[in-house]
């Protein structure tokens, strides 16, 4: 499926409300126009581990298919599949369950992966499972009163649930929580440099791994989608491939709004682990009742 083929997929749902549509064809409006807390254990790595309503609400024009002989169709940009995945991510039911359940899973060569996946209730109750438990699901004794984690900032379930929905306002409130917080790296306090990066990785925790809101993790999309050197690598297991700033890479399912795979993501003790597969990290984050035995 080429990179058309898998934006049309995501065009072909029931028609959005009028004013998702509205806000959609004014964003991309916009572009044309404009071109355009605690301490926690940040500095660990871990390698390896007009238009139809529908078109009109995820701001692209999408032209038709072209014949085998004809003239190509443009690459649809890197900026366009994370607005389409922002619509989809608006549109999804958010979900509930007993369990914030998140597994992800590192390959190393061809035949070789390990998991780490974990378990959060609201409450800040958790449990773990990977090589430290023994491939056992463990529960952790300590208790966090904010057990969800964006890079080196806690929030309970209730604040994740209440961020801001408008980009700028999304990244103004991570930013200052940073600005808040007493994160250090191994080299010391946080940076100006560090906070950047740390905000543009918790924007990315926003869309993979934390329970936000469709609404809360559409602006996380769109907010991404406002970096420049955002690119669109194609078709590749999972989605779409996307080339970030900060040499981060995702892969998107346009359709559902998913992050599927990503070469950072954020642990549940708020630490930041990197990827050194180029295919990244593969990501499965959802609401269950069952915590295996």
């Amino acid at each position: 499926m080429n990179d058309l083929q898998t934006l049309r997929a995501a065009l072909a749902v029931d028609e959005p409300p009028q004013d998702v549509v509205d806000r959609s064809r004014h964003r991309l409006q916009n572009r044309i126009r404009g071109g355009r807390v605690s301490r926690r254990r940040t500095g660990r790595l871990i390698a390896g581990a007009g238009l139809t309503a529908a078109a009109a609400a995820v701001a692209i024009a999408v032209m038709p298919a072209a014949p085998v002989d004809g003239p190509a169709v443009r690459t649809i940009s890197g900026q366009e599949v994370l607005l389409v995945a922002a619509t989809a991510a608006e549109r999804s039911p958010e979900g509930s369950g007993t369990y914030w359940h998140v597994k992800v899973t590192v390959a190393h060569g061809v035949a070789a992966s390990s998991e780490y996946e974990y378990w959060i209730k609201p409450d800040g109750q958790s449990w773990m499972r990977g090589a430290k438990t023994g491939g056992k699901v463990t529960p952790l004794k300590e208790h966090s009163a904010n057990p969800f984690s964006l890079v080196a900032v806690d929030l309970t379930l209730e604040q994740l649930r209440t961020l801001p929905t408008a980009p700028d306002a999304l990244k103004a409130w991570i930013a200052e929580a940073l600005e808040r917080s007493d994160a250090r790296t191994s080299a010391g306090e946080f940076t100006a440099s560090d906070r950047e990066q740390a905000g543009f990785q918790s924007l990315i925790s926003l869309v993979s791994t934390l329970p936000a809101t469709p609404e809360v993790r559409a602006t996380a999309f769109r907010a991404i989608a406002g970096y420049p050197g955002v690119e669109n690598l194609g078709t590749v297991p999972g989605g779409l491939g996307l080339s970030l700033p900060n040499g981060e890479r995702l892969v998107v399912d346009p359709a559902t709004g998913r992050v599927n795979r990503t070469s950072v993501f954020v642990t549940m003790d708020g630490a930041v682990a990197k990827v050194a597969d180029p295919a990244g990290a593969t990501i499965n984050a959802e609401w269950t009742d069952t915590l295996p035995a």
